[in-house]
């Protein structure tokens, strides 16, 4: 049999096994150069791969000149991919005497009595697999850069090292992709941001933008168009405050669902947060005063500065940032008017987006397993949403479990 033929005729199929196993050829590039390393988790994303690891010590740009040319050499020497099926405690024993804490701790979440095992050369590490039968298939790839990722996601756990690459079938499309990524440095937001006297960011302020003359000039006149439009379709605008005490977000919540995404502090013996979202003063706002059911629909809108305790890793320009501000509207309505409301809303959306030229995919996001109300309340809201969607004749899927712990929601994805 060929030994550069991946047992599957699936196309998509062979190029994730190909960029699994430059993950782990990665993997093992690494510990010859650090020993002592720890790995987390090796897995396939769009285009490419990543591992997590914790090293003595930073990656560099000349590590990651060293880790490819060690890539390299495991290509060159052509070896198998072994597959092999161990009891759990052999693992644990096996990972524990290798000083693997973290590939311990994935063993003990796996309910199965045995593991899936991959060995290649003297490199062996925990994985469901599917991997290539032999090194030399994984030779078009390339190193992209380096990230800190906490291990889980959770920011309580240890910060890792996130080591990205690339890998591909053939040469050329290896050459293209790279080709790609330089034209699309060019272009990035942050460079011409800068170039262009827009805006810039500063570590003095992690995720915040400073708007220069010409960018500022820009964001109030999308301000004001916004502003226009939303009158246009009956909305009033209002403004908030930005702290707010810990007991509004208990009321709302957040506290329990969102307090380690806020910004919390201590000022005189109270707890007190900046508001990474307008719904709970909205909705002060409409408590405020006697209302009719004639004086509805209310529709507001706010376009105040929210914040969010986004982790530095995330951050990336103004894709990601920990101040920002939105054009944030709610709408105070009774039942026989939530059909019309979110037709309008639907149409406001698309309408601006069209302005922009932006393409888009819509999901309806359902109730999550940590939810916040009544059972039937949610069914209600997820079926009148997915019949408005429906009757609009928009194409969408359903985002089981995605939605916010206070409903159901209908996501566009720009």
């Amino acid at each position: 049999m060929d030994e550069n033929k991946i047992d599957n005729s699936d196309p998509s199929y062979e190029l994730h096994c190909i960029r699994h196993s430059a993950a782990h050829i990665m993997a093992h590039a690494v510990q010859q150069m650090f020993p002592e390393a720890k790995f987390a988790i090796g897995p396939v994303i769009k285009d490419g791969f990543y591992y997590d690891m914790d090293l003595p010590r930073p990656i560099n740009e000349e590590d990651l000149i060293e880790i490819e040319k060690r890539m390299k050499d495991i290509v060159k020497a052509n070896s198998p991919f072994k597959r092999d099926e161990w009891d759990k405690e052999t693992a644990k024993k096996f990972f524990s005497e290798h000083g693997q804490d973290f590939k311990m701790e994935i063993i003990d979440g796996i309910t199965d009595e045995n593991v899936t095992i991959y060995t290649e050369g003297d490199f062996t590490d925990l994985c469901a697999g599917p991997h290539v039968r032999y090194t030399k298939q994984c030779k078009n790839f390339k190193l992209l850069k380096t990230s800190g990722a906490y291990w889980r996601g959770d920011e309580k756990n240890p910060m890792l090292q996130r080591i990205y690459g690339t890998a591909w079938k053939t040469k050329e499309e290896l050459d293209q992709y790279m080709f790609q990524i330089e034209e699309a440095k060019k272009r990035d937001h942050r460079k011409l941001g800068r170039e262009l006297e827009l805006f810039f960011m500063h570590p003095a302020s992690p995720g915040s933008a400073f708007w220069l003359p010409k960018g500022n000039t820009i964001f109030q006149i999308l301000s004001q168009k916004i502003r226009q439009y939303n009158e246009r379709n009956g909305y009033v605008e209002v403004r908030t405050p930005q702290l707010f005490k810990k007991e509004l977000w208990e009321t709302s919540g957040h506290w329990d669902h969102y307090k380690d995404d806020m910004f919390n502090f201590e000022s005189e013996d109270e707890t007190n947060s900046l508001k990474p979202m307008n719904c709970p003063s909205h909705m002060l706002i409409f408590k405020s005063q006697l209302r009719s059911y004639r004086d509805l629909p209310l529709r507001i809108h706010d376009q105040g500065v929210l914040h969010r305790n986004e982790v530095s890793g995330a951050l990336s320009g103004l894709t990601r940032v920990r101040m920002f501000s939105q054009d944030d509207g709610h709408l105070f309505v009774t039942e026989e008017h939530l059909k019309d409301e979110i037709n309008g809303i639907i149409s406001m959306i698309q309408r601006i987006y069209s302005v922009f030229g932006m393409t888009f995919t819509v999901t309806l996001s359902t109730r999550p397993a940590k939810f916040m109300g009544d059972p039937e309340l949610w069914d209600m809201a997820e079926k009148m949403l997915e019949d408005v969607i429906k009757e609009s004749g928009i194409d969408y899927k359903i985002n089981h479990g995605d939605g916010a712990f206070y409903g159901p929601k209908i996501d566009y994805l720009v």
